[in-house]
């Protein structure tokens, strides 16, 4: 099965999850990442707080989704929508769910302050990770609307 984390610039919380996902990952699952309009770059403190959790980065960069490696089964969104994003909408026949983040790329203040904004992203988005990778995945994957169900409900999962 492939995920697809989705958002706008594809340089910080696709990234994160991505990486987070295929580095938790079952075999068989495998994540991938994309944005509508890629920045071109992935942000250097996405890679840096990845390092730190033990995550590999080598090989991740910003894409666009017109540039997929694979066909995704599901696409993951996480732009913040209640911060006025502007979320692509993947429209492939795919399952999709929604775990709207706050992007860390915006984040202000002192480098400590800006490095908890991503972190506060990574906790939010293993937190997710971890509950999908958690759920009975054998039998939801014959159950399209039981594994939808089960995604949005995880989408409230905080950290």
């Amino acid at each position: 099965m492939n995920v697809l984390f989705l958002c706008t610039g594809n340089s910080c919380r696709s990234i994160l999850g991505e990486a987070t996902f295929n580095h938790l990952a079952p075999a068989g699952w495998h994540a991938m990442s994309a944005g509508s309009k890629p920045a071109g770059y992935v942000h250097p403190r996405s890679l840096a707080l990845l390092a730190r959790e033990g995550i590999a980065t080598e090989g991740y960069f910003s894409k666009s989704w017109d540039n997929l490696p694979a066909t995704p089964d599901i696409v993951i969104t996480v732009c913040a929508s209640a911060a006025g994003e502007t979320c692509p909408a993947y429209l492939g026949p795919v399952l999709r769910t929604h775990w709207g983040v706050e992007d860390p790329a915006h984040a202000t203040g002192t480098d400590d302050e800006i490095d908890a904004a991503f972190m506060q992203a990574y906790r939010i988005l293993r937190a997710r990770i971890e509950a999908f990778l958690a759920l009975p995945l054998e039998t939801l994957e014959n159950d399209k609307a039981g594994l939808k169900a089960a995604m949005d409900n995880i989408a409230e999962t905080h950290q």
